[in-house]
């Protein structure tokens, strides 16, 4: 994470004054756009539950005492979005409309459900069918106050959460419940920014994009009024209030909004979904185990096996043959640039530091009264990584127009954390989701004649170096010492501190506590570990090249929603190269499509293995590093994995492209990777010749949804292992699994009788797993580098997130290990060889083949049989499920829970692994 010293605030001015708008009045507005004005046709989409995120104190007692009298366009999505799976893989083109809603630009005529003005120079229209806010601006700047003001309308207390929680103080807003507690820790790890920072941030973004800049600028201030204005009439008008600030003891409702608020928002959208890299601790204490376990000159070989990092058979998005090399580290590293932490010296220091007043904090049971995170111990949990995108050419179409269904899985809440948007004024033209508090742009949705949306890439923008400690007198330094080295001078660590308290409301019953939550920040980014290095004391910071420029991705999110800036694929890369972040993005139109990969992805110097922590000199940080306005020389736009009209791509946050190395905290860019499900269905609609529809499309995704990875892609290896076991309960487990297999490896209940369709196979796959993969790796490994390993990449991402619900599945794990190990001992073919067969071959690998096949299947028959023997009470205990009265049910441990993000809640619904806003996309005329 990119940092700065506290002096280097001096660099720029004091803090802009915001110019004094006059006060909006009610008058009318402009007159909306005709339904389908400057529309190209062809847009669906679908974002659950609903729109509407708004219920005040009526709305609420109302709920509460009935528990089904939800406000209007609350819930008016989410049968649509759930019952997709059971029409899928059978779906038609004419049931297409069953499942996604028209995403037109405007509103049919007979079908406009409310107008106002909130001010002369916009008016906003919503729709009878699903509430959506369409926002027609006679001016830019009415356009943005009308985007606030909806948004205000619709999302006005989750923004409120959100600008808190961007802040790490989410306890002191909201209850202390020891999942709020662990945001407010994860937030301080990843942006602790004082308010002078959040100031620095606003006034730093004109000085350095000029007029650009200054237009973001200028829509801050625009949507910030619109917000603004809606709470001044809150105020006023009770039933304009959201019913939950009595909930939290704040019956006045919120504090004003300034433009601060939005750069907390930024950092907190941005740090969870467009992050990448920054574990360079964690791979080299995998490293350290490695030599520990193996020595000098096979331990690094062990690592590597493990890293992934060019992983030849790893699917990719580019799949055309061209290469874009990135980080193609040396062999051997350059002398005196590696700065790996003496063995057991190291102590990880980032995110820690917290300490608790009440001892009930981690109580899991105080969490909730009212069900606001009921059962799930905080109002936020995420997926590692998110989305999935399939995209075929015209060429591969019936209709001769390429096809899309792509969008963005971030998760279940109610509200969504997404909001949609139907925006037209001067130099904007789009519909589409965006995360509410930073929507002045359309983020994934569709223009006049293109539509696109992103997947989570996780690419390399972070880095860790290592400084030697230091005293300012000349002292001899300690591990805890607080002055480091740089630049030929000792300098002062800047301790960066948030304190919160709470005390029990409605909402959270947690009893009163505090926590205190430090950071420490120098020049080259956060204090992230301290350690001896030969025996001298040195501190670990992590840069990030988006750090302290956490809305500077807006430039890229303006342009694409400006009809004047975007009408080709190229004019669409361009514009999102200026997206920080790292995504993978997606576009098509009428005839063409593209994919693009942004981010500030940094040049590094060659030499050094940036897979590990560097030495923080000179020579070996980015170059063109600038520590005063955190900024370093990109890669180049030619240089970022892209294509043109490609003949179909997938993406589920897999490998880009050949040669763009995964990044040090990816470690299962492998031969297993769950974009290959969605290849397993849609390459044979495609394969040759052959042509699809939009419904072929749908039924590739959705049937890849439902489909556990690891029997589908593992299964049948571990079959040919095991052979014909002469053990009963081996034999029953393997006949179940295999009947399993053959009819697609489905987590699905067709029948809607509450359990799942082959429920014994999954239970004794849910079982076996863990007990297989250790059974494989451990007893070579062994225990220490075993977990180390695990450390940097878990065994297994199940449904079930560890009792978060989340939807999203399967997204890092080892099964990529699994299947070249196993294949390596069936004598199968392999490209990029482990450095020896781990399976069955002892600690020292000097095996027959023969006697490593019969060690292999020892190890495999042994761990199923207790997997076969577990029963399901011992492995689908859920505190979700309990509060639901479904304790053990294997379909309630995997369904996806909408986590309250206000009072009004939302039923379970199947899981399935699917994105959470979407988009189908036909488009049928262009300009």
């Amino acid at each position: 994470m990119l940092a700065l010293c506290a002096s280097a605030g001096a660099q720029l001015p004091l803090p802009l004054p915001l110019p004094t708008l006059p006060i909006p009045g009610t008058g009318g507005g402009p007159a909306p756009q005709p339904y389908g004005a400057n529309d190209g046709g062809g847009f669906r989409n679908i974002l659950p539950p609903g729109e509407n995120g708004f219920d005040n104190a009526a709305q609420l007692a109302a709920f509460e005492a009935t528990k089904t009298a939800r406000p209007p366009h609350n819930d008016d999505q989410l049968a649509m979005y759930s019952n997709l799976i059971y029409a899928a893989p059978g779906l038609t083109e004419a049931q297409i409309p069953n499942y996604y809603k028209d995403a037109t630009f405007g509103v049919q005529p007979g079908d406009v459900e409310s107008t106002e003005s909130p001010r002369s120079d916009v008016t906003i229209q919503r729709d009878k069918g699903f509430g959506i806010p369409h926002v027609y601006g006679a001016t830019r700047a009415g356009t943005m106050f009308g985007l606030g003001y909806a948004t205000a309308e619709d999302r006005l207390f989750f923004i409120d959460v959100l600008r808190h929680l961007g802040r790490a103080e989410l306890t002191s807003f909201a209850g202390g419940a020891p999942g709020n507690q662990a945001f407010d820790a994860q937030q301080w790890a990843t942006a602790p920014y004082t308010e002078a920072d959040l100031t620095r941030q606003v006034n730093q973004f004109t000085q350095l994009y000029g007029a650009d800049g200054d237009q973001v600028e200028q829509d801050v201030i625009n949507y910030i009024a619109g917000i603004n204005q809606y709470i001044a009439e809150a105020r006023m008008n009770p039933l304009k209030m959201p019913g939950e600030y009595d909930a939290i003891n704040q019956p006045q409702g919120p504090t004003d909004f300034k433009p601060e608020d939005l750069i907390a928002i930024a950092s907190l959208v941005g740090g969870i979904f467009g992050n990448g890299g920054g574990n360079e601790l964690g791979s080299a204490q995998a490293y350290e185990a490695a030599l520990k376990r193996f020595g000098k000159k096979r331990g690094p070989k062990v690592w590597h096996d493990f890293r992934s990092a060019e992983d030849p058979e790893a699917p990719t998005t580019v799949h055309t043959g061209k290469k874009f090399p990135y980080e193609n580290f040396p062999k051997k590293a350059a002398k005196g640039s590696r700065a790996l932490p003496d063995p057991g010296s190291l102590r990880v220091t980032l995110g820690q530091g917290i300490s608790h007043s009440s001892s009930a904090a981690s109580d899991a049971g105080s969490s909730s009264k009212s069900g606001l995170a009921s059962g799930l111990q905080g109002l936020f949990a995420f997926p590692n990584a998110n989305s999935n995108a399939l995209v075929v050419s015209a060429s591969h179409s019936v209709s001769g127009h390429p096809l899309a269904v792509f969008g963005p899985q971030v998760a279940y809440f109610a509200p969504e954390i997404l909001m949609e948007e139907d925006v037209h004024g001067p130099g904007i033209d789009a519909r589409g989701a965006a995360f509410p508090g930073v929507n002045l742009y359309v983020e994934l949705g569709h223009g006049r004649d293109y539509a696109w949306s992103a997947t989570s890439a996780g690419s390399d923008i972070s880095d860790t170096w290592a400084l030697r400690l230091c005293e300012p007198n000349g002292a001899k330094p300690t591990v805890n010492s607080n002055y480091y080295l740089y630049k030929g001078s000792c300098r002062q660590m800047e301790t960066l501190t948030r304190h919160n308290s709470w005390s029990p409301n409605l909402a959270d019953s947690t009893p009163a506590g505090s926590e205190t939550l430090t950071a420490q920040r120098t020049a080259l980014g956060l204090v992230a570990g301290r350690a001896t290095i030969k025996g001298k004391p040195v501190a670990y910071v992590k840069d990030r090249t988006t750090y302290f420029h956490e809305v500077d991705s807006a430039l890229g999110f303006k342009d694409i929603n400006d009809p004047d800036k975007v009408k080709t694929p190229h004019d669409f890369q361009v514009a999102m190269s200026k997206v920080g972040y790292t995504f993978n993005w997606f576009y098509v139109d009428n005839k063409h499509t593209a994919y693009f990969n942004s981010g500030n992805d940094p040049v590094r110097p060659r030499g050094p293995n940036y897979n590990l922590p560097v030495w923080g000199k000179k020579k070996w940080l980015w170059k063109g590093f600038n520590d005063q306005l955190n900024t370093a020389t990109y890669l180049p736009f030619s240089k970022h994995p892209q294509v043109i009209d490609q003949d179909w791509m997938t993406s589920w946050n897999n490998k880009q492209a050949p040669g763009f190395r995964a990044s040090d905290s990816q470690w299962g860019y492998g031969p297993v990777y769950r974009s290959q499900m969605l290849d397993e269905s849609l390459k044979p609609q495609v394969a040759g010749n052959k042509k699809t529809t939009l419904a072929g499309v749908i039924n590739a995704m959705e049937n890849a949804g439902t489909v556990d990875m690891r029997a589908d892609r593992l299964l049948p290896l571990a079959f040919k292992i095991l052979g014909k076991p002469k053990n009963a309960t081996a034999a029953n487990a393997l006949a179940e699994l295999k009947a399993w297999h053959a009819a697609g490896s489905h987590r699905i209940d067709r029948n809607k009788d509450g359990s799942y369709d082959s429920a014994d196979a999954i239970r004794i796959m849910d079982a076996w797993w863990p007990l297989w993969v250790k059974a494989e790796f451990e007893p070579v490994l062994g225990s220490n580098l075993f977990g180390k390993i695990e450390d940097v990449i878990s065994l297994d991402n199940p449904p079930n997130n560890e009792g978060q619900h989340l939807g999203s599945a399967y997204q890092d794990g080892w099964w990529g290990y699994v299947s070249k190990d196993l294949r390596r001992v069936l004598g199968r073919r392999e490209r990029g060889k482990y450095s020896r067969v781990y399976c069955g071959a002892g600690h020292t690998g000097r095996q027959t083949r023969k006697r490593m096949l019969r060690g292999c299947r020892s190890q495999l028959l042994n761990s199923l049989i207790k997997a076969a023997r577990t029963p399901a009470s011992q492995l689908y205990k859920d505190d979700a499920c309990a509060a639901a009265g479904q304790q053990g049910s294997q379909t309630c441990f995997d369904s996806i829970v909408f986590r309250p993000l206000g009072a009004v809640t939302q039923p379970m619904i199947p899981w399935i692994n699917r994105p959470t806003f979407q988009q189908v996309v036909e488009v049928q005329n262009h300009r």
